[in-house]
């Protein structure tokens, strides 16, 4: 008799089979890591493969503390831990315990030895990295058409400046001719005048998934693009080499927009006060060039022939006074000084003394101070005249003496 189950009763029969199977409990496997992803919890998540088949892998926290590396999509690995089954979408996978390198995938070593021979080339020197515009007057696209990339691109674009405009081209972004188209669609988008900045992308995915912007051509139009490239490959963790030669690297489509469009009230704001430090600027250097142009009218004013004129004749009467009174000084005191001196000679000369009682005695035109000098008629001039005299006697003594006294 056939049973009836219910999906939960099969899947956990199921599960407790895998679970009973001793080969199937204690398990090696070897192959390719790809779709590598390292949750917050700690827990590891990720597709185990070999050249035919894949099986999908998840290592919890507890075991994945004891690994001393963190695997990376592409890395060759041997995993040990048990075949079991994921009752709520009934899919089974391994549960891994330890992983120990196994070597490096083909397409890890593909990559390393391109990334190597590009980087030698200067292709991702940090120097040659070209600033983004401002404000683009319009943003080009190289993205799929039908994904998220182009929507959350413009979603982030409308809330932050709604009149900028968007150009899409339309790329394959995975598969067989995916590289070439994005990039044809890379030089054809920037062939527009109008394009300012080009954000290239998709979202995320496995190391095969996002092969295409590993790809030596997309990479090299990349670097030869006349504007600066946005490169939005995959989520944070994905690093692709289109990453490496863009200008700048987004972690998503929407930080990508978030990077080329400004925000218009910012920009506004920005402007607004921009304005108001120029007008005061303006008005700073207008009262510096006033205040320059009145010094500069005041030297030449000053320097004007009249004005020079009208200054030396101020000199020439202001020294004309002071000469007039040092003349004038000169002048006063010289006349003082005669009066002095006419005075002392008036007090020492003959007539003062004619006035105090004495005569002097000439002997024709010569004063006689000596009897010695007497004549025989001589002249005494006294102070209101003469008398002619005729000498009686002559002696020669003390004038003063005592018989002279009692005369």
């Amino acid at each position: 008799m056939a049973w009836t189950l219910s999906v939960t009763e099969l899947n956990d029969y199921v599960r407790r089979a895998l679970a009973s199977d001793p080969s199937l409990r204690f398990l090696s496997l070897r192959g390719e890591i790809s779709d590598f992803k390292r949750y917050a919890s700690g827990h590891w998540y990720f597709t185990l493969k070999d050249e035919q088949s894949r099986i999908q892998c998840v290592c919890y926290r507890q075991y994945a503390q004891r690994i001393d590396f963190v695997p990376e999509s592409g890395m060759k690995v041997v995993l040990t831990g048990a075949v079991g089954l994921y009752t709520v979408s009934g899919s089974y996978q391994f549960y891994v315990e330890t992983i120990t390198r196994d070597g490096v995938g083909e397409l890890y070593l593909k990559l390393e030895a391109l990334k190597n021979k590009l980087l030698k080339e200067g292709l991702f020197d940090v120097a040659k990295k070209r600033q983004l515009p401002l404000l683009p007057r319009a943003i080009g696209v190289v993205t799929s058409r039908s994904g998220a990339v182009i929507h959350d691109i413009a979603t982030v674009t409308r809330r932050r400046y709604p009149a900028m405009q968007i150009i899409l081209r339309p790329a394959q972004v995975q598969g067989e001719g995916a590289a070439e188209d994005i990039a044809q669609g890379i030089a054809e988008i920037a062939m527009l005048p109008q394009v300012d900045v080009i954000i290239v992308g998709r979202g995320g995915g496995s190391l095969e998934d996002l092969w295409a912007f590993n790809e030596e051509i997309v990479v090299r139009a990349i670097a030869a693009c006349p504007v600066p490239v946005v490169s939005a490959v995959g989520h944070e963790v994905d690093v692709t080499l289109s990453d490496l030669a863009a200008d700048v690297r987004a972690a998503t489509p929407s930080a990508a927009a978030e990077l080329c469009v400004p925000e218009r009230t910012a920009l506004e704001a920005t402007i607004h006060k921009m304005q108001e430090s120029l007008g005061k600027a303006a008005q700073n250097r207008i009262l510096t060039l006033q205040s320059r142009l009145a010094y500069d009218e005041k030297r030449l004013a000053a320097r004007h022939p009249l004005s020079q004129v009208q200054s030396i004749r101020a000199k020439a009467d202001l020294l004309s006074q002071r000469l007039q009174s040092a003349i004038e000084k000169q002048m006063t005191a010289r006349k003082a000084k005669i009066t002095l001196l006419s005075d002392k000679l008036n007090a020492l000369g003959p007539r003062q003394a004619l006035s105090r009682g004495y005569a002097v005695v000439r002997s024709g035109q010569n004063a006689v101070t000596s009897v010695t000098q007497a004549t025989e008629e001589m002249t005494l001039l006294l102070q209101d005249g003469r008398i002619q005299v005729r000498t009686v006697d002559i002696r020669k003594e003390d004038p003063f003496g005592e018989e002279a006294s009692n005369l």
